[in-house]
């Protein structure tokens, strides 16, 4: 069972923020951000990787590093803060051009991570619907590698009140020695700001930019 933390309104900084913008304004903000890959294509081939369940840690980890990413409702609808949020994220079956939708459990280790994601792809690659037993600490993750598109947006037709992370990225093509690759999140401007938002992203290129100070999976096998 994944801790979490109830939140109190009256007390919280942001508290009539968010109450100006579940109950009278409920705006979700969406940006898309050209991110650099190519270190991550470079650690990757190098270490034996895939991308895509190596760009998941990468963007979970992001997501995990600011509780604004992290708010969520209880069982009675009282707002609370998870101590870590899971990616829910879609495989793709060429053959009959379905998916299949599952959670992997976060774990700060990228070695840990990678070796969970790759096991679940595994067993519900071939599942072709979305996976029972969703833990109710998670975000959404999906990938369009056939193009790279300008912005994409992604409507969660609720009460309004979905505060999870929505992330999805597109297709990388290689520019003047960079690997540039659309990115983007949607998020409630209840528990966020455009501050958040944009912090996610340069975040997001940091962790790309540091993976040489990772130690080296394959060292580890």
């Amino acid at each position: 069972m994944v801790n979490y933390t109830k939140v109190n309104l009256d007390e919280w900084r942001r508290g009539s923020l968010f109450q100006f913008y579940i109950e009278k304004m409920r705006i979700v903000m969406s940006l898309t951000v050209d991110i650099d890959v190519a270190p991550l294509l470079t650690y990757a081939r190098k270490n034996n990787l895939k991308f895509y369940p190596s760009m998941i840690w990468i963007v979970s980890k992001a997501v995990n590093s600011h509780d604004e990413f992290k708010y969520s409702w209880d069982k009675d609808g009282s707002l609370i803060r998870w101590d870590y949020i899971s990616p829910s994220y879609t495989v793709f079956n060429q053959g009959d051009e379905s998916f299949s939708k599952f959670v992997t459990e976060y774990t700060d280790s990228l070695f840990e991570f990678y070796k969970r994601t790759v096991d679940d792809q595994r067993k519900y690659h071939d599942a072709r619907a979305i996976i029972g037993n969703q833990p109710q600490n998670f975000f959404d993750v999906s990938c369009l590698p056939w193009v790279r598109y300008k912005h994409f947006d992604v409507h969660v037709f609720d009460e309004g009140k979905f505060l999870a992370p929505v992330v999805t990225w597109g297709k990388y093509e290689v520019e003047n020695g960079k690997a540039l690759m659309p990115l983007t999140m949607n998020i409630h401007h209840a528990v966020a700001d455009g501050f958040h938002l944009s912090r996610f992203f340069v975040e997001v290129q940091e962790l790309i930019d540091s993976l040489t100070d990772i130690e080296s999976l394959r060292e580890r096998c």
